[in-house]
């Protein structure tokens, strides 16, 4: 386990991918740990090398006593980062350290996303009320409330999860973090953050609706971008995707303006260098422009984009060549396919789909192909 030392207390954190790729901080919510991010981590690490660390009492960090601060969670958070430029994305009491980071320490954050919070939460007598309930009677006591206010319904299929995180987090730590959250009014500080805001919000958030919450977040940091979604207050996990490919649009850099020399590169990875050394080697005048027409849309425009993994779009590709006979394509992605990412359990998976929804010989013709791939 990784630990990092701030102010006398030991600070657990996750930190995964290539050192090669720009970092990202994501730091969780209240009464939850760094496995809030589950759902985001296969898309965020084709990008990104991704640091996640547990705050101050919360999942397997160390629990001090007495009220914490904004300003020493977000020390807490700086002395995991290993390096000095990073992006940031927080949470609710995530995007709370957020905000402290960007305008106190802009020279560190390249980017920042604060999603479902606030500058300044409308009664802090009610995270006074929770730090007492969790302090003297459990946190069985407060679990209801919680989970109701995160989740549009309390029956979510990740509702267990958090309800069990939460269950296991420590009062003490869990009461010190009210008295931050309590305690906390940032609304002097945004209209002094330059660095690029992202604002995740929704109506739907019941304990920090847009209105009074993520609307004053945009309306004073200067230049901050928008994102509604439409989800509770935990919306990474109401709504991963939408979640996650808001993330992404705001933090990945703008295409070029010429998507050929991407989409060769993408090319190459997904059906390998000897294939595209043949077809390149058999271009000519007559078929250049062709050649030229699907790297740059095929694979420098759609397979590019974020919003899926290119192993689903592979798998897609595979559906869609067999339903449609297009044999030398669908061989062309079983082979390169089997030497990446795809498993014969994959195919066979695809093939069964396609049996059903494209008929029994379509499925036929496409498990002799790939029976033949598969033997070598």
């Amino acid at each position: 386990m990784a630990f990092a030392h701030s102010q006398s207390c030991r600070i657990y954190y996750r930190l995964e991918g290539s050192p090669d790729k720009p970092l990202l901080v994501l730091v969780h919510a209240l009464g939850t740990d760094h496995g809030l991010w589950d759902p985001q981590m296969p898309a965020l690490l084709r990008y990104f090398q991704v640091l996640r660390p547990d705050l101050r009492g919360h999942g397997a960090s160390q629990v001090t006593g007495g009220d914490y601060t904004i300003s020493q969670l977000g020390a807490d958070v700086l002395a995991a980062v290993p390096r000095e430029r990073f992006f940031y994305c927080g949470l609710s009491l995530g995007g709370m350290i957020g905000q402290w980071l960007a305008a106190c320490h802009p020279e560190r954050v390249e980017r920042v996303v604060l999603a479902n919070t606030s500058p300044r939460v409308g009664d802090p007598g009610i995270f006074e009320a929770r730090r007492q309930t969790a302090l003297k009677e459990g946190m069985e006591a407060i679990e209801p409330a919680v989970i109701e206010r995160c989740f549009s319904a309390p029956s979510h299929p990740a509702a267990d999860s958090i309800r069990a995180v939460l269950r296991h987090t420590d009062p003490t730590g869990y009461a010190g973090c009210c008295a931050a959250i309590r305690d906390m009014d940032h609304r002097p500080l945004l209209s002094s953050i330059r660095v690029p805001t992202l604002v995740i919000g929704s109506e739907r958030d019941v304990p920090m609706p847009w209105t009074g919450h993520g609307a004053v977040l945009a309306s004073c940091i200067p230049g901050s971008q928008i994102a509604n979604i439409p989800a509770a207050h935990l919306s990474n996990l109401e709504r991963p995707a939408a979640f996650t490919h808001a993330l992404l649009e705001f933090l990945l850099p703008a295409p070029p303006p010429d998507p050929l020399e991407t989409g060769f590169a993408l090319r190459r990875a997904v059906l390998g260098d000897a294939h595209v050394d043949r077809a390149i080697a058999a271009t000519t005048a007559f078929t250049r422009d062709f050649q030229e027409l699907i790297t740059r849309y095929a694979w420098g425009t759609i397979w590019t984009r974020p919003g899926l993994d290119p192993g689903t779009r592979r798998l897609l590709v595979l559906a869609m060549t067999a339903a449609l006979g297009r044999w030398e394509e669908f061989r062309l992605h079983v082979r390169t396919g089997l030497t990446a990412e795809l498993e014969p359990e994959d195919l066979k998976e695809v093939l069964l789909q396609v049996a059903i929804y494209a008929g029994v010989p379509a499925a036929n013709s496409a498990h002799q192909i790939a029976a033949e791939e598969l033997a070598g």
